[in-house]
């Protein structure tokens, strides 16, 4: 017993040293977005807000904010549905070349981002829809997709195969049943695929880049920032887009936890 105190104990504690050591550069790059010296320097400089109101009067980065999070609202929203798609059609159905058809859907991830954003900015020039919104919509989904695909296909994965089964036999059409019965269950996966979809998006630099052209996104603003001189400005624009990602992906993490689903509804209502 001592000895799996000791090995519990150590896992404790290393889980602890991978946060502070993941997380604490994050926490600096909050607290100097509120120092009043320009450089990041100990020992810090009084206490200010003018970072984040030369962030907020800059038109720059409003329309940077805007690209961004119209492109995150958009991709979320196509991404999960043809994640949704395609995860039910992997549970549902069997056909030949599905091993083929799920390797497709699951390879964006692994290829490398400048590859694809290379790749991207190829095939969108030649269809001439380079260099617009629709072109980081676009490129996002698909990058995006199979994180919705897998985080759907988990919460199906807990499903009684025979609930669906049993709702057919008692009369419900196929789409009544899907409504019924499919996305009910699915639900709490189909938010936290929407957030966690948003969440990538909103924080993609490297495709986005290739293919975003005039209209900028956050990550790319925050790169021409960096480019040209050592701004706080970077500090504040990073400590909003680190709370709102981690905003969605716990929400997006809560909300894949959540296990109750119309079987066990029902079983809590004998």
């Amino acid at each position: 017993m001592t000895g799996d105190r000791a090995v519990a104990l150590f896992l404790r504690l290393y889980v602890c040293v991978v946060f502070c050591f993941v997380f604490a550069p994050i926490a600096a790059s909050v607290v100097f977005s509120f120092n009043s010296d320009r450089f990041p320097t100990i020992p810090l400089g009084s206490f200010t807000l003018h970072w984040y109101e030369t962030v907020y009067n800059d038109p720059d980065v409003w329309d940077a904010l805007r690209v961004s999070a119209t492109s995150a609202l958009a991709v979320s929203v196509i991404s999960t549905l043809i994640g949704f798609c395609t995860a039910y059609t992997d549970y549902r159905y069997r056909f030949f070349g599905k091993s083929a058809y799920l390797a497709l859907a699951l390879l964006p991830p692994t290829i490398p981002l400048v590859i694809m954003g290379l790749a991207m900015l190829a095939w969108l020039s030649q269809v001439g829809l380079s260099g617009r919104l629709s072109s980081i919509i676009i490129a996002h989904v698909v990058l995006c997709t199979p994180f919705a695909m897998a985080i759907v296909r988990l919460r199906l994965a807990q499903m009684d195969a025979n609930l669906e089964a049993a709702a057919w036999n008692l009369g419900a059409g196929e789409w009544r049943a899907m409504r019924e019965v499919i996305l009910p269950f699915a639900w709490p996966a189909i938010v936290s695929a929407l957030c966690l979809t948003a969440a990538v998006s909103f924080d993609e630099f490297a495709v986005a880049w290739f293919v975003s052209g005039l209209n900028k996104t956050i990550p790319v603003i925050i790169l021409e920032i960096l480019q040209g001189q050592v701004d706080p400005q970077i500090n504040a624009i990073g400590t909003f887009v680190f709370i709102t990602s981690m905003t969605l992906v716990v929400i997006a993490q809560v909300l894949l936890m959540t296990r109750r689903g119309p079987g066990k509804r029902m079983e809590a209502g004998k």
